[in-house]
C-alpha cells in the first residue's frame, strides 16, 4: 500500500455536535439579526496548525447530509465576502494528513490447529487447491466434507484476509452463513446528487473475516484438509495427474489442480485481448470525530460531485471518468469508506482516486483521528473468460466469478463452491475415477455452463454501457436501475437472473429511463449490443 510520509502533526480545534444536522462544528453562539438567526463561532478567529481561519458560518441542505461553508458577516447577507486563496491550501493541508496515517500493527493469525501437510517428501492427493481466501476454503470445506483427498497450499494458511467484504443479506442467509456477518444495515442509500436520494429496502451487511475465515477452516479441519505453508511455484502436466512444485522445495501430486489465488495467476491460461474494465479504490477503516451519515442506512454509492467546486480539474476529470463514495458507518466515530471508480478503460489513476477522496472527506467535515485499516482494490472486471476446458481450473475472480457490472464476487464464489465441488465428487469419488482432459471438461462445464456463459455476456453489455457514461448519464441510468421491480434490481446485482429475464429487466429498464437516458441507451448501446448479440450466438454453436 502506498503511503505518503508522515502525517503532519496538530492540535485539532475543539468541536461539538449541532443537533440539528448531527454534523460537528465549533461551538456556536446565536444572534438575532434584520435578515434572521444565525450562528458564529464563540471565537472569531481560530488558530488551527499555525494559522489563522475566518470565522466560517454553515447552512444545512435540504438533504441533511451537507454543511456548505459560507464566508462573510452574516448566512443570509446578500454580500457575500470571499475567503482569501490561503484558506483552501490551509485546510487541504490539514485533511490530507489522513493519507499519510500507517493503520497499526499487522493483523494477527487466527488461532486454531490445522493439520499440516509433510512437505520434505513428495504427497500425494486427489485435489490440490492453490490459495487460502474464501474462494479456495470454501471449495475445499465442500470437497473434502465427501471424502476426497484435499491439499490446500498458501503462504498463510491462518492470516487474516486483509479486504473489506460487503454483501446483501439475502445472499448469505441461503449459505447459512448469517452468523459470519458483524454488522448488518436494513437500508442501504444511493445519493444521486444534491437533491435526489434513492433508500434501497435491502438489508445490507459486513463480512467479519474473522468469523467466515474461522467457519470454513473449522469444516476443513473437521473434514482432514491438509494445508501447506507455502507458495506454488511451477505445475507440470502429465496425462492423468499434475504435479505442483512450491518455493519450499516441495511437491504435491494430485489428480486435479485448482487455482484459487486470484487475478495474478501464473498457471492459468487466457485468451488474448480480454479487453478488461477496471474498478479501483481507495478504502480506510478509520475513528473519525464524526460523520454525517444514518447509522441505520449504508452508502451503497454517493454520486454527489459539490465537494469539488473549488476543485475545477477534479470536477473536469470527475464528469468524465466519475467515481461515488461507498460508505458503511459502524458507529458515530467509527467509518469504513472507500472512493470507488465503479468501471473504467484504461483504469483511473490511483493517485486521482485519492485525491478525490481527500476533496470529499473534507467537503462533509470528516475529520480522520486514526486510520486502523487502509486497501488499495483493484478488480479487473468482464472481458473473455479463462480458456475452457484447461489442465487448471480456476475458482473466484481468476474463474471469471466477478460480476462484471458491478465487481462483486465473494458471495458468488460460495454459492459457486457447492456445485463444482459435486461436480469433483461425482469424477474423483466415484470408483470409476474419472480423470485427464475428461476430469477437466465436466468442471469447467459445471462452473460455466451454456447458460451463465450467456447471462455472463449480458453483464459485459451492462459494464461497456457504463464505460460510455459520464456523469450525468451515470446518475440517469442509476436512477432509472433502483426504479425497477426489486425482483429484477435484486437478480440483477446478485446473479440470479435468467437471459430471458434480463430481457425484460431491459425492456422495463428503457421505459423507466428519462429521456436523456433514453438518449444515452440509443446512441451508446448499439455497439455493446451488436458485441453481446455475437458473443451469445458463437456460445450457442
Amino acid at each position: 500500500m502506498e503511503r505518503l510520509g508522515m502525517p503532519i502533526s496538530f492540535q485539532p480545534p475543539k468541536v461539538t455536535e449541532t443537533p440539528a444536522t448531527g454534523f460537528f462544528a465549533p461551538p456556536m453562539t446565536t444572534k438575532t439579526t434584520r435578515s434572521g438567526i444565525f450562528r458564529q463561532p464563540s471565537s472569531t478567529i481560530t488558530a488551527v496548525n499555525g494559522f489563522s481561519q475566518l470565522p466560517i458560518f454553515t447552512k444545512s441542505h435540504g438533504n441533511g447530509f451537507l454543511r456548505t461553508p459560507v464566508f462573510g458577516p452574516t448566512a443570509n447577507s446578500s454580500k457575500i465576502r470571499k475567503p482569501s486563496r490561503r484558506i483552501p491550501r490551509v485546510l487541504c493541508r490539514v485533511d490530507k494528513s489522513f493519507l499519510n496515517m500507517k493503520p497499526g500493527p499487522c493483523r494477527d493469525l487466527i488461532d486454531m490447529s490445522l493439520h499440516w501437510g509433510d512437505g520434505s517428501s513428495q504427497m500425494k492427493t486427489d485435489v490440490v487447491i492453490l490459495g487460502a481466501g474464501p474462494a479456495g476454503l470454501s471449495l475445499a470445506e465442500k470437497v473434502s466434507a465427501s471424502g476426497v483427498r484435499v491439499v490446500c497450499i498458501d503462504p498463510s494458511p491462518l492470516a487474516v484476509w486483509p479486504n473489506n467484504y460487503g454483501v446483501w443479506v439475502d445472499e448469505f442467509s441461503p449459505l447459512g452463513l448469517e452468523d459470519c456477518l458483524d454488522h448488518v444495515w436494513p437500508l442501504a442509500s444511493v445519493l444521486l446528487d444534491d437533491q435526489k436520494v434513492k433508500y434501497l429496502d435491502r438489508p445490507y451487511a459486513r463480512v467479519s473475516r474473522n468469523a467466515l475465515k474461522r467457519r470454513l477452516l473449522e469444516g476443513c479441519v473437521t473434514n482432514g484438509v491438509n494445508f501447506l505453508r507455502a507458495k506454488a511455484w511451477r505445475v507440470e502436466h502429465q496425462e492423468f495427474s499434475s504435479l505442483v512444485n512450491c518455493d519450499d522445495g516441495s511437491a504435491i501430486k494430485g489428480s486435479l489442480v485448482v487455482d484459487a489465488t486470484g487475478f495474478k495467476t501464473p498457471f492459468m491460461e487466457y485468451p488474448k485481448n480480454r479487453n478488461h474494465g477496471y474498478q479501483i479504490a481507495h478504502g480506510i477503516l478509520a475513528e473519525v470525530e464524526g460523520h454525517p451519515f444514518d447509522l441505520d442506512k449504508m452508502v451503497l454509492m454517493d454520486w454527489r460531485d459539490s465537494h469539488m467546486g473549488n476543485e475545477p480539474y477534479l470536477r473536469e476529470g470527475n464528469r468524465r471518468l466519475p467515481t461515488f463514495l461507498y460508505a458503511m458507518p459502524l458507529g458515530p466515530n467509527l467509518i469504513f469508506l472507500e472512493e470507488t471508480s465503479l468501471v473504467s478503460r484504461p483504469i483511473l489513476s490511483y493517485l486521482e482516486i485519492k485525491k478525490r477522496m481527500v476533496a470529499r472527506l473534507r467537503h462533509l467535515g470528516i475529520v480522520v483521528k486514526e486510520v486502523l485499516e487502509d486497501e488499495k482494490c483493484v478488480i479487473p472486471m468482464g472481458g473473455r473468460l479463462p480458456i475452457i476446458p484447461q489442465n487448471v481450473v480456476g475458482m473466484g475472480g481468476n474463474a471469471g466469478l466477478v460480476h462484471p457490472s458491478t465487481g462483486y464476487t465473494v458471495a458468488r464464489s460460495l454459492a459457486v463452491a457447492p456445485i463444482l465441488a459435486d461436480s469433483i465428487v461425482d469424477c474423483l469419488g466415484s470408483t470409476r475415477m474419472i480423470r485427464g482432459r475428461q476430469l477437466h471438461s465436466r468442471i469447467w462445464n459445471a462452473l460455466w455452463p451454456l447458460d451463465q456463459r450467456m447471462v455472463r455476456e449480458y453483464f459485459s453489455f451492462g459494464m461497456e454501457t457504463l464505460l460510455k457514461l459520464d456523469l450525468e448519464g451515470t446518475r440517469r441510468f442509476f436512477d432509472a436501475f433502483f426504479d425497477l421491480d426489486p425482483y429484477h434490481w435484486h437478480g440483477f446485482l446478485s446473479s440470479r437472473l435468467s437471459l430471458s429475464e434480463l430481457a425484460m429487466l431491459s425492456l422495463n429498464l428503457f421505459g423507466n429511463a428519462s429521456n436523456p437516458s433514453r438518449l444515452d441507451i440509443v446512441t451508446k448501446c448499439p455497439w455493446p449490443l451488436c458485441k453481446m448479440l455475437r458473443n451469445i450466438a458463437l456460445e450457442m454453436v
